[in-house]
């Protein structure tokens, strides 16, 4: 199971957001902005930063919008991570 810590305006937490959906996979998201939800990040990653995926199924947890990136094209996509790192390059308005 994929879970992700977000917050809501940020743009790092979009650009995984955007590749989660470009890899159609389900995934449970969990906004800081409730205070119980922040109190379970900062337990589960010792800090309070987004985004933050934690992958049950392949006892993976981490930090960083690229490194998340790469992670999931290399595990749940076709292997390529040439794109999914320009993605993780890309601007996003706030």
């Amino acid at each position: 199971m994929l879970t992700l810590y977000v917050k809501t305006g940020c743009p790092y937490c979009a650009i995984v957001l955007h590749q989660l959906a470009e890899l159609e996979l389900q995934y449970e998201e969990k906004n800081v902005g409730d205070e119980a939800v922040n109190a379970e990040l900062i337990a589960l990653g010792g800090k309070r930063q987004m985004p933050y995926l934690v992958d049950t199924e392949h006892n993976v947890a981490m930090y960083e919008s690229a490194d998340i990136v790469e992670y999931l094209v290399a595990t749940y996509g076709k292997g390529d991570t040439g794109p999914a790192r320009d993605a993780a390059n890309i601007c996003v308005p706030t």
